[in-house]
């Protein structure tokens, strides 16, 4: 299923102000159901309450790491197909290798725009 402006988004990020951002170019953008954690172990929370359709989430956050959270998703099966876009300001190339076999769905460099996340989000379509 593609991700479209009725998709339930959740972002992960332990920043407030870099939620907001993100959470206002989702807006921007036309999607209607966003939702927000401040960090992995929220979001493992939310992701078992509720169904979403893709995961937002910082790399480097603490206690638990972007890339951590994307081991925890993928480790159960029910959310194999869960799409997870990372967010980083740090593409060395170790860090996307271990994301690619973790199951990451494709990266975004920060800072970013609208564009660049819509460009993003229409890649997992194209891709799933």
């Amino acid at each position: 299923m593609s991700i479209h402006r009725y998709s339930d988004i959740l972002v992960v990020d332990d920043s407030g102000a870099v939620r907001g951002v993100v959470c206002k170019l989702l807006t921007k953008l036309g999607y209607k159901s966003i939702d927000e954690a401040s960090e992995g172990a929220v979001a493992l929370t939310k992701i078992s309450e509720k169904q979403f359709d893709l995961v937002i989430s910082d790399w480097n956050m603490e206690p638990m790491n972007g890339y951590e959270l994307l081991e925890r998703v993928r480790a159960n099966k029910k959310y194999e197909k869960l799409r997870f876009i990372m967010m980083t300001a740090d593409r060395t190339i170790d860090k996307i290798v271990r994301a690619k076999q973790a199951g990451v769905s494709c990266f975004i460099n920060k800072p970013f725009g609208a564009e660049e996340l819509q460009a993003k989000i229409m890649q997992i379509n194209k891709d799933n």
